[in-house]
């Protein structure tokens, strides 16, 4: 058994959770609704608050879309109930972001601002405290489409590891290089 597929998944309070003939998963909640289309082999089964995750037999095809689609639906429940949230760092002089309605002008140090278009499953939030670096807030009811855009921000200047400059998660942690002097 895949460890992770066996586990059992909680609904929490206020969560409903339903299979389309179709085989898409609809799980909605007080933060929204969610829909994920499943693999034809794979069922799911609800007894009460408690949703188990079954595969027809051991081919590795069937144990690998086991445990995927147990995690999927898992963050789906947490999401629609909780939602997620990732924060990025904008560490260097002159790096700052504002945010109008679902979009993010963010100056990084090129010779012009970067305009970054969400989608309208993310919203954000961008707060700079002096003495600090500037962070972006982004939240989201969908996991995948949240570590995409953040993943996306953050390719925009990639933090360099001699002096820590660019855009990096907030619990990231970035290792530096010594300089020139420090290698004779």
């Amino acid at each position: 058994m895949s460890r992770i597929g066996k586990k059992t998944i909680t609904l929490a309070k206020g969560v409903t959770i339903s299979v389309t003939p179709a085989n898409e998963v609809i799980v909605k909640g007080p933060k929204g609704e969610l829909r994920q289309q499943m693999d034809r082999d794979i069922t799911l089964s609800v007894e009460g608050d408690i949703v188990t995750v079954q595969r027809p037999t051991d081919q590795i095809r069937h144990k690998a879309m086991h445990g995927l689609y147990r995690s999927l639906i898992a963050n789906m429940i947490v999401g629609v109930s909780e939602g997620f949230k990732k924060t990025l760092e904008l560490v260097g002089v002159g790096y700052r972001a504002a945010v109008t309605g679902q979009q993010i002008d963010m100056a990084l140090g090129f010779s012009h601002n970067i305009i970054f278009d969400l989608p309208k499953e993310v919203t954000a939030t961008a707060t700079s405290v002096k003495g600090k670096a500037p962070t972006i807030d982004l939240e989201s009811i969908d996991k995948q489409m949240l570590g995409q855009v953040a993943a996306k921000i953050r390719s925009l200047r990639k933090p360099e590891p001699y002096k820590g400059k660019g855009v990096r998660y907030s619990d990231e942690i970035i290792r530096r290089k010594a300089g020139k002097s420090a290698g004779k």
